[in-house]
């Protein structure tokens, strides 16, 4: 699965992923960082990557919605240190098949996943 992180979402969850043998690009290494959600959006549309990002605003049906994307996993968690984003991925990883969540918008929360599907 190829993903993108956004920049709020600490590089250990790439490390991650890419120990999962998942493919991983990040908005801060494609000179991204500050930009609009809808430029982010659109470079993981266009290079079929999943985002995956701790911004609520990327959760919104009306402006992101499920179909129109690669998908989008939006992680709300109280706690978003790297430790506790990379426990709740590595938790994700187990649980859920990626291609299932594709196209899909997915809400993680410390204690329950939620999915809007296409």
């Amino acid at each position: 699965m190829r993903f993108k992180l956004d920049e709020n979402v600490p590089l250990r969850a790439g490390d991650l992923l890419t120990n999962e043998y998942h493919e991983v690009s990040t908005v801060k290494d494609e000179g991204l960082v500050g930009e609009p959600d809808e430029v982010i959006a659109r470079a993981a549309i266009d290079e079929e990557r999943m985002l995956i990002t701790l911004d609520k605003d990327f959760g919104d049906l009306r402006s992101f919605p499920p179909g129109t994307h690669p998908g989008i996993i939006v992680m709300r968690l109280t706690d978003q240190s790297a430790p506790s984003v990379t426990r709740v991925l590595s938790n994700l990883l187990s649980e859920f098949d990626f291609d299932n969540l594709s196209r899909c918008i997915t809400i993680v929360e410390e204690n329950r996943v939620r999915i809007r599907t296409p």
